[in-house]
């Protein structure tokens, strides 16, 4: 049995071929992560499942009585409630009801209570109400209207009425897009426990891994399957396309050989049986297939330069709006070496703290240290509705740097982050989102700043993109504050948690499966559930928990020491390259010479106690 079979299915837009001959069968319970280039046709293929436009060619066939459904483009508004309007979402119910209301004939209304338990109508409000909660509303806010919210917030709240009729088929166009990190991982969860099938379009990588049983893969015109997630999935074309660069080879020295032979033997008599003979064979052998790789994605950030620490001090610094501080007696520290990640749900004030360690909003009170050298770049994605849609990347490059800057000066900063020579040209209204969240990367950071602040840096950006992110981000010299729904960022990016809530800004010690453990049993506090343990478990949980905020200050000494020993070593590596340099005792005084050499060994036995202070840290880590 199938929910769903795609066959022979050809798909044109506007002449050009999306899809030719494309094969795609799911079955029920299975969920698929679909993944191609930008343009590669994956909503296109989702208008096309949906009804909302025709294909060209072949046939789209869903199961016989299966549900389908999929989030609405448009969110909702109006003046009803959220939970009444996510529960308004099953048609079937509400049309019961609303019999069940007029029906006077036995035989009918009998029929009527049957199907609405058969749909579990009954529990119907708690189960909105549980989406509703994951998604990031309270019980408060379950009953204000709809739209009284945000464009991010509603589309919240079409996501919650698709979640709500878990259909026998669900297809999911990058979901966690108007998500906080949260909520990302409570729909992580829940498509997990989901029982239904599932076609989730995503450019988060950690879903795609945890959450789908196969990638389906839209490439050259075609859809190819692969069972596993997103890791199984790239190494297996890895390793495909290894091979069939292996056989071109193969199949490329077998034609220079033979085509050799009868260069040289084709006009004389003796041999031109030969030589035909192998003119035949040369013609049956295979074509010579092309490994078509997408050229790679990469970022790079500019080198910033040293700043003494700390580079950014806050002191019972209060901060908010209109006089009203909605994070209060704050005391922080940042170092130019320090990567975090802001946890809280939306509204906790993640954005407000950004927008004070930015500059870009002042304190209400207590008292801020910045480095006077200190320049910070800000990302944040509503910066992009401040572009100029008629103006290009170059432009708004040269609009930011100044005319003391040269045209290729603005060029290479643009092309640090993939904007090459043609798209530096190209209007901002013809490019795509993910195109232009790399023009506001490339702008935050034309000065080369000392920290870097990124909110939500990958709305837009592609699978590949993200990865180029994270590499930059390791190889950037400056501090990272970062606020995002990307699991696979933040573990990747991140070596300090902060908890941003209850007006608090405090470290938060583990990493995000503690993180996920926290949320699951706040869950269950704010449900009023019984606790899932006995109370051992909760005393594990709670030693465990004290044990962490024990070791805090052992975890901070190892930062601290790996910060000291690449500097260091960052130190005896210009050393060892000026000394050996031949000109180098030529230009400088003996003095300094010896001085450069008696540095070098102050750093050796520098780097060898901090050595052996890692390792006996370490082995008390690993002790308790």
């Amino acid at each position: 049995m199938t929910v769903l079979a795609i066959r022979d299915l050809t798909i044109r837009i506007a002449g050009r071929p999306l899809l030719e001959g494309a094969e795609l069968v799911v079955e029920p319970g299975r969920k698929i992560g679909l993944v191609g280039r930008n343009g590669a046709g994956k909503s296109t293929l989702f208008r096309a499942i949906t009804g909302e436009i025709q294909a060209d060619g072949g046939e789209i066939r869903l199961a016989t009585r299966a549900r389908m459904t999929h989030v609405a483009q448009e969110a909702p508004g109006g003046s009803t409630n959220l939970l009444d309007t996510v529960l308004a979402a099953d048609t079937e119910r509400a049309s019961l009801l609303a019999r069940l209301e007029t029906e006077t004939d036995g035989t009918q209304l009998a029929e009527i209570h049957e199907r609405l338990i058969a749909i579990r109508a009954d529990s119907a409000p708690s189960r909105a109400a549980t989406v509703l909660s994951g998604l990031g509303f309270d019980a408060e806010a379950q009953a204000r209207p709809v739209g009284e919210f945000s464009g991010g917030w509603r589309m919240r709240v079409a996501l919650a009425q698709a979640l709500f009729l878990e259909p026998d088929l669900l297809l999911l166009d990058e979901p966690t897009n108007h998500l906080d990190l949260e909520a990302t991982l409570w729909l992580e969860g829940w498509l997990t426990r989901f029982s239904g099938a599932a076609i989730v379009i995503s450019h988060d990588r950690g879903l795609l891994e945890r959450c789908v049983d196969a990638i389906a893969h839209l490439d050259r015109l075609k859809i190819a399957l692969y069972p596993g997630g997103y890791d199984n999935f790239v190494r297996v074309r890895t390793e495909r396309a290894a091979q069939q660069q292996a056989q071109n080879e193969k199949i490329a020295a077998q034609r220079a050989h033979m085509q050799s032979f009868v260069d040289r033997f084709r006009a004389k008599a003796t041999k031109a049986r030969q030589a035909q003979s192998r003119l035949k064979a040369l013609e049956k052998l295979p074509a010579i297939e092309a490994v078509v790789e997408d050229a790679p994605t990469r970022f790079a950030f500019p080198d910033p330069g040293e700043l003494a620490p700390p580079i950014l001090s806050l002191s019972r610094v209060d901060v908010g709006y209109d006089g009203r501080p909605i994070l209060r007696g704050l005391e922080l520290r940042l170092d130019q070496e320090d990567r975090i990640a802001l946890l809280g749900a939306n509204g906790n004030g993640k954005s407000t703290l950004a927008k004070l360690l930015a500059g870009r909003l002042p304190p209400l009170g207590g008292h801020t240290h910045r480095d006077r050298r200190l320049k910070v770049g800000y990302f944040a994605q509503h910066q992009a509705e401040e572009l100029d849609m008629a103006g290009t990347p170059l432009s708004h490059m040269q609009a930011a740097l100044g005319p003391k800057f040269t045209e290729t000066q603005c060029r290479a900063q643009l092309a640090r982050f993939g904007l090459d020579e043609e798209r530096a040209t190209t209007t901002l209204s013809s490019l795509s989102g993910g195109e232009k969240a790399r023009l506001l990367l490339a702008l935050c950071t034309r000065d080369a700043p000392h920290l870097l602040i990124l909110d939500e840096p990958t709305n837009h950006l592609d699978i590949d993109a993200r990865e180029a992110l994270v590499k930059a981000l390791a190889a950037f010299g400056g501090a990272v504050v970062l606020i995002t729904h990307d699991p696979h960022l933040v573990t990747l990016a991140a070596d300090r948690l902060w908890l941003v809530g209850d007006g608090k800004v405090t470290p938060f010690e583990g990493d995000l499966d503690d993180y996920r453990a926290l949320l699951a049993e706040r869950a269950r506090a704010a449900r009023g559930s019984p606790a899932e343990a006995a109370p051992t478990r909760r005393d594990e949980r709670r030693e465990r928990a004290e044990n962490r905020q024990a070791l805090a200050p052992l975890r901070q000494r190892v930062a601290k020491i790996e910060a000291e020993m690449a500097r260091l070593q960052k130190e005896a590596a210009l050393l060892e390259k000026k000394l050996g340099d031949p000109d180098t005792y030529a230009r400088f005084k003996a003095e300094d010479i010896a001085w450069a050499s008696q540095r070098q060994g102050a750093i050796a036995k520098q780097v060898a106690a901090l050595e052996e202070e890692w390792l006996e840290i370490q082995e008390k880590l690993e002790t308790a």
